[in-house]
């Protein structure tokens, strides 16, 4: 995980691109606030659930701390964290598992 300096660091050049094109991350914002919704189907908690599972995945360190807390504040557990974490590790080792059958695919034709 990046240190507090780190994490600092990157948000200033977070900063520069909002002061360069605010339009487009005010977009992207919009976006996201998709997770933060109250009004939609799936219950904030596991909105917060499955974006932490994405955040694993995508193995972005800002997102797994807004999602960390946000689940905790919208009640999720330390185990359903723990879950959420485990279920995107094994997605993404499925895949990386169908990568290699694709890549002997791939190897076979060549």
């Amino acid at each position: 995980m990046e240190s507090t300096a780190a994490a600092h660091s990157s948000q200033r050049r977070y900063q520069t691109f909002a002061e360069a094109r605010p339009r487009r991350i005010q977009r992207l914002l919009e976006l996201d606030a998709i997770v933060g919704r109250d009004d939609g189907k799936i219950p904030r908690k596991y909105r917060e659930l499955i974006a932490l599972a994405v955040a694993c995945t995508t193995q972005c360190p800002y997102c797994l701390d807004v999602h960390a807390r946000a689940a905790k504040k919208a009640g999720a557990s330390r185990e359903e964290v723990t879950e959420a974490a485990l279920l995107a590790a094994a997605l993404r080792a499925g895949a990386a598992t169908t990568h290699g059958a694709l890549a002997l695919k791939r190897f076979d034709k060549a």
